[in-house]
């Protein structure tokens, strides 16, 4: 087993996972601290170490609000249990799980970035553990990166100090890591030519923004975009926190600094960390992706559908209760002058699919609802790369029955379920396997098919297409859905498309 590895910095000794066949090396630094200097600044080389660096616990979190404390949040009693788990500016590690036997194996790799709105989150929590699927023969990689103003915040004087990177530090932490990988993951015994970066919510956002940079060719082969591929269906519906202009954000940035009580970036950078994080809560403001035309060069969902990205496999989906858009009117006279400025003249055959007529308003709206991100999945269609869209559909016992919640996917596709306090049983843990099974065969090939641990021919997952636009239906178990999308959904698309 791997036990001790030479990267760029230094040596790194890493632990025996709970299978002793899998080395986990945990908070290996990855750029050097952004702090002082370095804050609000792109990612800057990691100093070399003397000796070996044992790699035995996680980095520090992300500056953010304190996990564990609000139990009206359902992820906080999920897996944001810990309001003692460190965290500090100096947070940029990664984390490593192998099971190479020696380095020159050449094993696909996997690069997982988290999600929380690109507020809140850390690759430590409990669902994200990569031991499962690195069973599999895959070497994962769980990295780091700066969140909401830390990792967000823009103002003129950092972009006049850095044209070049005046924004989303987040994402160059992001795409930082990710080229580190490419660097050092052969020491590893993983293959520096065969990456497939994936995340979910945010972090799917974020797969999306490296997969639509131009900063990125060549940066993986494939890309795993879970929960996090959003499009606009009606107006004045809440929307992701990305796509901000630059200007918008350097204005943001100075008023900030003003409630912060500072009138320098010289002057904010000497600030203490935990007096911005407290202000930044109180402040409320969310700090999201900028077209900067540096790293994002427009809308990422936008740049996308026009296939001006990676052309790389693509596996995406939803949880099926997740992210609905629907008509914010509050009458059906409201609803109709809604119809016919967004449908012009195929106004009544929308209404005539939310049977507006033989309903009441709340019905109608209910009628009308839309989950944003299949419809994004939809739109998007095969491109020109093979598209894998799957829809998690699964029942989620607990008390507090919470049906297919935004994030509980997390749980199979890690194979993470023993962690959970839900009562799940065989059902869930067969499920968790076939998901598992399917997303290292992604991450291998580009093909999620492949044979199940009992040597039985998993369900055929075919790729979506415009013919066939189908995808894999994860309920009590995995099964490909020949079922066309509802009219309402096909009405859209049609619209949309135009």
């Amino acid at each position: 087993m791997l036990r001790e590895v030479q990267i760029e910095n230094g040596m790194v000794r890493g632990l025996p996972a709970a299978d002793p066949r899998i080395t986990s090396f945990k908070g290996i630094p990855f750029a050097a601290p952004p702090t002082g200097q370095n804050r609000w600044r792109a990612p800057q080389p990691m100093e070399d170490w003397d000796g070996v660096l044992d790699a035995f616990q996680y980095g520090p979190i992300s500056m953010q609000a304190t996990p564990g404390i609000n139990k009206d949040n359902i992820y906080d009693f999920e897996w944001h249990v810990d309001p003692n788990v460190p965290m500090s500016e100096d947070c940029l590690y990664l984390n490593v799980w192998t099971p190479a036997t020696k380095a020159d194996q050449k094993l696909p790799v996997f690069v997982w970035y988290f999600g929380g709105g690109l507020q809140v989150g850390y690759p430590s929590e409990m669902e994200f553990d990569g031991e499962r699927i690195a069973r599999r023969g895959v070497v994962v990689v769980t990295i780091n990166y700066r969140l909401n103003a830390f990792g967000f915040l823009c103002h003129p004087e950092i972009t006049k100090e850095a044209p070049g990177a005046p924004a989303n530090f987040g994402h160059l932490d992001q795409q930082f890591a990710t080229r580190w990988v490419q660097r050092n993951i052969a020491a590893f015994g993983g293959d520096p030519d065969n990456i497939t970066i994936g995340g979910q919510s945010a972090g799917g956002g974020s797969v999306l923004s490296q997969l639509t940079s131009p900063q990125n060719e060549g940066l993986c082969q494939k890309a795993i975009i879970q929960s996090g591929m959003f499009a606009p269906v009606y107006p004045n519906n809440r929307t992701p926190p990305w796509g901000f202009s630059l200007e918008d954000a350097e204005r943001a940035g100075v008023e900030f600094f003003e409630y912060l009580g500072v009138s320098s970036l010289a002057e904010a950078r000497r600030l203490d960390a935990e007096f911005i994080r407290l202000k930044a809560l109180e402040y409320g403001r969310f700090w999201g992706t900028v077209i900067d035309h540096q790293f994002c060069v427009a809308d990422p969902f936008s740049l996308y559908l026009e296939n001006r990205r990676l052309m790389v496999p693509v596996m995406m989906g939803h949880t099926s209760s997740e992210f609905f858009s629907q008509p914010n009117v509050q009458s059906k006279e409201e609803l109709k002058e809604l119809a016919t400025e967004m449908f012009s003249e195929d106004a009544p055959e929308y209404l005539e699919l939310i049977a507006l007529e033989n309903s009441s308003l709340e019905e109608a709206i209910s009628k009308a609802a839309v989950n944003t991100i299949e419809f994004a999945i939809r739109l998007a269609g095969e491109g020109n790369a093979p598209l894998y869209y799957y829809n998690f559909d699964a029942e989620i016992p607990g008390e507090d029955n919470p049906g297919t919640f935004h994030s509980v996917d997390l749980w199979f596709f890690f194979e993470t379920l023993a962690k959970c306090w839900r009562p799940f049983v065989g059902k869930h843990y067969d499920l968790a396997r076939h998901m598992c099974n399917y997303w290292a065969n992604f991450i291998k090939t580009g093909d999620p098919n492949g044979l199940d641990a009992t040597g039985e021919e998993m369900a055929r997952w075919y790729p979506y297409t415009k013919d066939e636009p189908f995808g894999m239906l994860f309920q009590d178990k995995a099964e490909f859905c020949r079922e066309k999308p509802s009219k309402l959904m096909e009405f859209m698309l049609k619209q949309f498309s135009r």
